[in-house]
């Protein structure tokens, strides 16, 4: 980090000035667009969720078949966070979120007029590119409109709104779907995203006036290499990712993808009862994630306990669903395993609350699409397993959800590891950065 100059201008690397971005109206307003794109992307990103049983019928595929569909889509996503990072540090948050909407509208309605397995899943990889290129766009806007101080509930809120989008996904596209049929479902929801493009072109800036960036030189491999090394290097940044991989995939693999099968088939549900426990676990999503938000604002070292908290809460009703000695879990047990997943996506923001602080500006949206990473590729594991277990296995979702504890176990035990380096790194930049920021008189 370089200190501040005696004409008072900053160099890259330097910690926000006290007149930092100043939030306010006008921040929300902008914000506000930015995040309904993500908003957008959530619900074509979970379409698939609610019309996975439609796509075994219309492709006439079988469990392993199906998880591709998410799999490829993560896969897709998962490889474009750290290209999408360096993206949005050299080109902003505008032109990134541009070319996103216009990648995830286009797969969403190649999608809806797929003919064939394998044009369906080419959309699918195509909405994944766009969708990759959403979150660590929003996740930057709002490190350039509001306050450092805001950061943790900023981004708490970022996820909120884009649970908010899983809920349209199991609310009104799942009734659109049996209503209006798959193509006409998917097309129109195709809809939406140019509508947000067209909020984007009008409203969106990538920063307040007079807070301007510095500019960047010149770049190239060299750059690119030493962007992604520099971010790796910092032990928040991988703590970070860890906490990512560890939090978030359970709830993802439920409402991607597997969670209504899963209570349909192997819980003997109606679809209307697993539709209405899918949406519990995003309700939960929302509520926690406006706690956990406020408490990480007002207690910095609540981050760890409360990731470690939601993981294990998480492996603890996974294992009684899954163990209970009965051929179905009964319904108060099936409310609190959803209920519990919904601080999943929450816990997850917090790797973000860890790679922020690790690194200056100019390698934010580097760092943040390394630990971006994490969860989906988590995720994606999952999914696979999942699906392989079930054929392989008959159908048998005890075995397929064992899945999730050896990720859990994996991830648990990196936290632990890294957990120690990463909060004195931490303390030496915040130290740091106080001798650095004052005014030396010549």
């Amino acid at each position: 980090m370089s200190s501040t100059t005696s004409g008072g201008k900053t160099l890259p690397g330097d910690p926000p000035p006290e007149g930092g971005p100043p939030g306010g109206r006008r921040a929300i307003a902008v914000w506000s667009v930015g995040v309904s794109v993500y908003f957008v992307a959530v619900i074509f990103r979970t379409s698939l969720g609610v019309a996975g049983l439609d796509a075994v019928d219309r492709f006439h595929v079988n469990a392993s078949a199906l998880s591709t569909f998410s799999i490829l889509q993560l896969l897709v996503y998962a490889g474009m966070q750290i290209p999408v990072g360096l993206l949005v540090d050299r080109l902003g948050t505008k032109k990134v979120l541009g070319i996103g909407v216009v990648l995830f509208t286009v797969g969403q309605l190649g999608f809806a007029f797929s003919p064939s397995y394998g044009m369906a899943l080419a959309s699918r990889a195509l909405l994944g590119c766009g969708d990759a290129m959403t979150f660590i766009s929003v996740l930057r806007l709002g490190t350039r409109w509001f306050p450092a101080r805001r950061g943790p509930m900023v981004a708490q809120l970022a996820g909120l709104v884009g649970m908010a989008g899983n809920l349209v996904s199991t609310l009104v596209l799942a009734r659109l779907l049996h209503g209006i049929g798959w193509t006409a479902a998917f097309a129109g929801s195709a809809l939406a995203g140019v509508v947000v493009l067209v909020l984007l072109l009008l409203f969106l800036k990538d920063h307040p006036e007079g807070h301007e960036p510095e500019p960047l030189g010149r770049q190239g491999a060299a750059y690119v290499r030493r962007q992604i090394a520099m971010s790796w290097r910092e032990p928040g940044t991988r703590l970070g990712l860890w906490v990512h991989f560890t939090t978030q995939f359970p709830a993802m693999v439920f409402l991607l993808l597997w969670g209504m099968p899963f209570l349909v088939e192997a819980q003997s549900l109606s679809r209307a009862t697993a539709g209405g426990l899918l949406t519990l676990v995003v309700l939960s999503n929302m509520t926690v994630g406006l706690v956990y938000g406020q408490v990480i604002a007002r207690h910095h070292a609540a981050r760890l306990p409360l990731a470690l908290g939601t993981v294990g809460a998480t492996a603890l009703l996974w294992a009684a669903t899954l163990a209970y000695p009965a051929d179905h879990a009964p319904m108060w047990l099936l409310v609190v395993l959803c209920t519990v997943l919904g601080a999943c996506g929450p816990a997850s923001m917090i790797g973000f609350d860890f790679a922020r602080p690790a690194n200056p500006p100019e390698r934010q949206g580097t760092a943040s699409g390394i630990t971006n990473m994490g969860g989906f590729v988590a995720s994606m594991t999952t999914l696979f397993a999942v699906g392989v277990l079930l054929d392989a296995t008959g159908d048998d979702y005890t075995v397929a959800f064992s899945s999730v504890f050896v990720l859990q176990a994996v991830g648990v035990s990196q936290i632990l590891r890294l957990r120690k380096r990463a909060v004195r790194r931490e303390r030496e930049r915040l130290v740091a950065s106080r001798v650095e920021t004052v005014h030396v008189p010549v």
